[in-house]
């Protein structure tokens, strides 16, 4: 291979290839045909094509230059050897000399004694490496990038025409499991709790490419740029025509629809296409490379654009393919996928839908977030669901245990479909009891305000009749875009978080990113412990105009209106002045420009890091309002990461240590007159919520769905009766407190634990 291939080359070794793989014959002389093309056309000794069998190993399916003898019976693991590190990496892998590399393994079956340098590229289709594609010269030589981005553009076509053909067919991937005449549990973890009873409905997003090679790149972009425009058209359609509904989700939509005019993004499909590949095998290319970039990056919330991107590319592929998005659905209908997209989602008849099932998927994803809104259970992360689940199978989705049930029987239906009724039994009660105020049969009044981190959960906030935000998450708009909101884009946002509440409080959390998220603005080298990194108010004083064009956002939104301003991670009080500091500059400019003061202000921090513990004189002193954030207190408590499933049980909320804590910050906030509330997933679980008023908290901050729960255990307790005994409990050495506190309290018929 030189230097001196073209884009016209390309072209015509595509079209070359296109004919092999469409020709008649055994599908194996057609490989052979297609590697020798390969090696001839790129000008290598060696062409190679692994393929992926069951058990992911790698199988030698076709070689020219290697020993024939090979072939079906050269097999490497995924991650051992070169090809094995390829396949398990997804990336491409390009070496002068590869036997000096570590991971290089020596099979003397293939015969590949005299050949030094290497160039591999995984073969991916619909989103999964089914192969690796190699070549090899004699010769210790450097591959460039042209040559590896001529090799992945070649693996992609090989790839969708490998899967015309059923090379490998699917059912051989997966083994058969059990006796399918018997029901089957699958676990997972729920996104949005509820039940459903229904029939799987297999959502298939993945569009097949008919053509992939094309001979005349300027109709090619004429049909990408007539695609775009009727996927911009479509994004607005979805929006007009969700009437109402889209205020739960409109900022979605509205990201999704800058993802879809995103310069760099068509600029690189059109780069592809002028090599010689159809719109359609360019928009894949495009999204495939791009797939395998963000997978190398360990971080989950850039991982969930992924569902956005897929999303997208899928659309527009449809568009271009000429098929529809929108599918019919039984009355009934569970949705089987691997991962969806919200737009995908909206798609679909929500009357219709009664649940979510996906191999895939996490809480802050955007499919998510639509389910949360329309109130479809959602079950994620359920190993195996698309090998194992058939259409139109019947599936019980039993979000709040976690859980699956393939072919129940009439009993299990039965069972089920009684939990069914008394959920929404319950959710009217919850809804009779929604004007009523949180207080206690003895006449102690708590205040309970709702979590926020979308616009759409602003209808939380109206559903719930709480008290206000406790805790508005402002990064989750940074982490959802491609860019980095400026100062007019966030005014924006705030302006109608704060129109939204109504008059009711709104307490703005500053930019909690790094660690566990990633932004725009704060993309750094991997760290070994990013829970305890380089985070929230540790990255915003490390670049104060982040920092600055947050709060000139806020002040701005907040123009005679009330303005809380939380600062989050806090480890000692000189990390709290000079964020006070930053804050009182931006206040003093607002004035000086002109500006309406807001008309009242109060700036406070989120309890998360011990240390200020041990500074609590000092806080009180300086601090309008505390709020105890209760996920990572605990973490840091215990010294055991919160996402840690093997931890997650062992340490609890309800111990001695952490009540006894919570209990004395209390104490000294209330001494100094200081404000102080819990806005950690504990205060919005009924049993532990009672546990905080015992121990003196009179202010939660929950999701809007805690609220009806919380609110109706306040309702049905006594705390003259709950605090004598949750303080005699506190002077136990037991871990956890809570099955003595449960019994106790059911002893006395309060609802809800």
């Amino acid at each position: 291979m030189s230097g001196s291939f073209s884009a016209g080359d390309l072209r015509r070794m595509l079209s070359r290839l296109r004919d092999v793989m469409a020709g008649v014959g055994a599908v194996q002389g057609r490989l052979d045909k297609v590697v020798a093309l390969i090696a001839q056309d790129l000008r290598a000794d060696v062409c190679s094509c692994y393929v992926m069998r069951a058990g992911e190993v790698l199988e030698l399916f076709a070689t020219f230059g290697l020993s024939q003898k090979a072939v079906h019976l050269t097999r490497l693991r995924v991650g051992e050897g070169l090809v094995g590190e390829i396949a398990a990496h997804a990336r491409p892998l390009a070496l002068a000399d590869a036997w000096s590399h570590p991971q290089f393994v020596y099979r003397p079956e293939t015969g590949e004694d005299f050949f030094r340098s290497l160039m591999g590229v995984p073969m991916i289709q619909a989103g999964r490496v089914i192969g690796v594609l190699v070549v090899q010269t004699k010769e210790e030589r450097p591959f460039n990038d042209w040559e590896v981005e001529t090799l992945e553009t070649v693996a992609m076509v090989i790839a969708e025409l490998m899967a015309a053909t059923q090379v490998v067919k699917r059912e051989e991937l997966f083994q058969s499991e059990g006796n399918a005449l018997l029901h089957v549990r699958l676990a997972g973890a729920a996104l949005h709790p509820g039940v459903g009873i229904g029939v799987a409905v297999m959502h298939k997003p993945h569009v097949r490419i008919g053509r992939l090679v094309s001979d005349d790149p300027v109709a090619e972009q004429h049909r990408l740029h007539n695609a775009l425009n009727a996927l911009r058209k479509e994004v607005d359609d979805l929006i007009d025509g969700s009437h109402g509904d889209a205020e739960a989700y409109g900022d979605i939509l509205e990201v999704y629809r800058m993802f879809a005019d995103d310069r760099g993004w068509i600029s690189r499909i059109s780069e592809v296409i002028s090599s010689g590949l159809t719109a359609e095998a360019a928009v894949q290319k495009v999204h495939d490379d791009t797939r395998v970039r963000i997978m190398q990056v360990n971080d989950p919330i850039l991982r969930e654009r992924l569902q956005d991107l897929d999303d997208l590319a899928n659309r527009l592929l449809s568009i271009l393919s000429g098929g529809g998005m929108r599918a019919e659905l039984p009355d009934n209908a569970i949705l089987v996928c691997r991962s969806i997209g919200p737009t995908e989602l909206l798609d679909y008849d929500r009357r219709k839908l009664k649940g979510l099932v996906m191999e895939e998927g996490s809480p802050t994803m955007h499919a998510a977030v639509v389910a949360k809104a329309l109130d479809i259970p959602v079950l994620a992360q359920v190993q195996g669901a698309l090998a194992r689940i058939d259409a139109f199978d019947l599936i019980v989705l039993d979000a709040n245990a976690e859980q699956i049930i393939l072919r129940p029987s009439e009993e299990i239906i039965e069972l089920y479909t009684a939990a069914v009724d008394a959920r929404t039994k319950q959710k009217a009660m919850y809804a009779a009891i929604r004007d009523l105020p949180a207080v206690t049969k003895d006449g102690i009044k708590v205040s309970l305000h709702i979590n926020a981190g979308f616009l759409l959960d602003m209808q939380g906030l109206a559903d719930s009749n709480a008290d206000g935000i406790g805790l508005y998450r402002t990064e989750m708009p940074f982490l959802a875009m491609p860019t980095l909101p400026d100062v007019k884009a966030q005014y924006a946002l705030y302006k109608q978080v704060v129109d939204g509440a109504k008059g009711k409080p709104v307490t703005f959390r500053t930019l909690d990113v790094g660690g566990d998220k990633i932004a725009a603005s704060s993309v750094s080298g991997p760290e070994d412990n990013p829970a305890m990194g380089w985070r929230s108010i540790r990255l915003t004083l490390d670049r104060p105009a982040l920092l600055r064009q947050q709060l000139r956002a806020m002040i701005k939104a907040t123009e005679g209106e009330t303005l809380r301003v939380m600062f989050p991670m806090i480890a000692n009080v000189a990390e709290f002045d000079a964020a006070r500091r930053i804050f009182n500059l931006e206040m003093e400019r607002h004035i000086r420009n002109g500006g309406r003061a807001p008309k009242s202000v109060k700036v406070g921090t989120m309890l998360e890091v011990p240390s200020l513990l041990w500074q609590m004189d000092a806080l009180v002193a300086r601090a309008d309002f505390i709020s105890i954030g209760t996920n990572d207190l605990m973490q840091f408590m215990y010294a055991a990461d919160r996402g840690n499933t093997r931890l997650a049980n062992r340490y609890d909320t309800l111990s001695p240590a952490v009540l006894s804590m919570i209990r004395d910050v209390i104490v000294r906030c209330t001494a100094a007159k200081v404000e102080v509330s819990v806005c950690g997933e504990m205060a919005g679980k009924p049993l532990d919520a009672l546990a905080l008023l015992a121990v003196g908290c009179r202010n939660l901050s929950m999701s809007a769905s805690a609220i009806g729960p919380v609110r109706s255990i306040i309702r049905s307790a006594a705390l003259a009766e709950v605090e004598p005994f949750v303080q005699d409990l506190l002077k136990s050495d037991d871990s956890s407190l809570r099955e003595r506190f449960r019994a106790f309290a059911r002893d006395r018929g309060i609802s809800g634990v």
